[in-house]
């Protein structure tokens, strides 16, 4: 999973479009952003953020674009499982 390929995995577990912003930054979204600023390292990291208001929430950074992707995914994956949008097949 990348960043190409992220909103069509989240929208097959019904995860609306509108609140998933990849690339850039918008309010009431879920943000995955490329940092193109690389750290002390020379590395490059991505970010995953709940943005609202112009201020960015359950923020995490990582070094690795896969990782960040999975890991935006599992949070949201994980709440359509408890509003019920999802679950075991019969």
């Amino acid at each position: 999973m990348n960043t190409e390929s992220i909103v069509r995995w989240l929208e097959a577990v019904g995860v609306p479009h509108e609140v998933v912003s990849v690339g850039s930054e918008a309010d009431n979204s879920w943000c995955l952003l490329r940092n193109e600023e690389p750290t002390d390292d020379g590395e490059v990291t991505w970010e995953v953020f709940w943005r609202e208001q112009g201020n960015r929430y359950d923020w995490a950074r990582f070094t690795n674009e896969q990782v960040a992707c999975h890991y935006l995914f599992g949070r949201l994956a994980w709440a359509q499982v408890a509003r019920g949008a999802v679950g075991v097949l019969p």
